[in-house]
């Protein structure tokens, strides 16, 4: 009887234990085929966007593709094996892609290919293309979830990028953004100092735990 008391005790304490500590949920995110590209002046390459559901079942994306104009000429792009549906176009640093399923009621789980893009090396220098992946603007990068009203799952922090050198090289710089894609938006200059509310579900946890751990341990002394 008494070990029974014991195992009983144990067990509550480790399922409580599971259940207060976070799990961390994956989140849907696009990616390129390559992460690097070594390519002469004058040659051309492909780049292959993807998309990652992670444990979500998804019905479209949104990807919005940014490149140096300067450096990089995309001159076409075709439709990848992921999606049914595929349709894209292509201006001068930016590149837009958009994949969705065509049967209602279907979705598509996992990774793949949802298109293919053709880029020219125009000159000598390095670059990164990035995805437009932002909470704030609408003409932005996003994976659309299943669901009765479709809620957008990307989470921008997990995008690729595709680090691009021609010919010689030259130091790294980031793409910028061209601002004609977008309005501009007023962003804080700093983060914010982490305080002690932002630490306040942690201390409860603990405290819980401790509360819990010296209760089990009244119980066994008791036994």
């Amino acid at each position: 009887m008494r070990n029974f008391r014991f195992y009983s005790v144990l067990i509550f304490c480790l399922l409580f234990v599971l259940t207060i500590i976070p799990h961390r949920a994956n989140a849907a995110s696009v990616k390129f085929d390559k992460g690097t590209v070594n390519v002469a002046v004058g040659d051309t390459f492909t780049l292959d966007p993807v998309v990652d559901a992670a444990s979500d079942q998804i019905t479209s994306t949104d990807m919005w593709i940014l490149y140096d104009s300067t450096l990089l000429e995309a001159q076409n792009a075709s439709a990848g094996a992921f999606f049914p549906s595929v349709t894209n176009n292509i201006t001068a640093g930016k590149v837009y892609i958009a994949g969705l399923v065509t049967d209602p009621g279907t979705y598509k789980t996992g990774s793949g290919s949802v298109a293919k893009i053709t880029f020219k090396a125009l000159k000598n220098g390095s670059t990164t293309i990035t995805y437009d992946c932002r909470a704030d603007v609408s003409n932005s990068s996003k994976v659309i979830k299943n669901a009765v009203d479709p809620i957008n799952v990307i989470n921008c922090a997990q995008n690729g990028t595709s680090i691009i050198t021609i010919g010689t090289g030259t130091s790294l710089a980031s793409t910028p953004v061209p601002t004609s894609l977008y309005t501009a938006q007023a962003y804080p200059t700093a983060l914010p100092q982490a305080g002690l509310m932002d630490q306040m579900p942690q201390l409860v946890t603990m405290g819980i735990l401790f509360v819990v751990v010296g209760g089990v341990l009244r119980m066994l002394l008791l036994l």
